[in-house]
């Protein structure tokens, strides 16, 4: 099989650009994922796939749920935060509430994590399995205010490409 990445420069000036870099991405990904089961392939493919797609961007992976904590899975940017506490900053607070949560300025939440200090707004997505909270999908950019509820929509249908290829 062969799968070409696309390289379009996506514009997030408008919700009408961001859905059509989303739909985008959802076709890109469903090829990606098509015929493979494997967590780590697919998890490591997806986040290079946003990461290089979307502007605007400096950090973009996951976190699987084990145990009480949040162990960092595959990928793209800086190192990061290899373990979080459920409930603690943004992607534990995701886990807890089972909800997408989208932080225009990350100073401005109580009990951010700063594993890039250069981290300004951030996107946690979860991630489901048979109706629990198994991980979270994170996305940090520099820029102040970059996610809204059109990034949360769009992060949302590619976590549910992702969530078809449990077994």
């Amino acid at each position: 099989m062969t799968f070409t990445i696309s390289d379009a420069a996506y514009s997030t000036d408008t919700p009408a650009a961001k859905q059509t870099m989303y739909a985008d991405l959802r076709s890109q990904l469903q090829g990606l994922l098509a015929g493979e089961s494997d967590l780590i392939a697919n998890t490591a493919n997806f986040s290079s796939l946003v990461f290089n797609t979307m502007p605007g961007l400096n950090w973009a992976g996951f976190y699987f749920l084990k145990g009480d904590e949040l162990v960092l899975g595959p990928f793209q940017g800086k190192p990061a935060c290899i373990r979080i506490k459920k409930g603690r900053g943004v992607c534990g607070t995701t886990v807890v509430e089972g909800k997408s949560i989208v932080v225009q300025d990350v100073h401005a939440f109580p009990g951010h994590i700063a594993c890039d200090v250069n981290s300004r707004s951030e996107l946690v997505v979860p991630i489901f399995s048979n109706g629990v909270v198994v991980g979270v999908f994170d996305l940090d950019s520099p820029l102040p205010g970059r996610f809204d509820d059109v990034d949360a929509q769009g992060i949302e249908s590619l976590v549910r490409a992702l969530e078809a290829t449990f077994a």
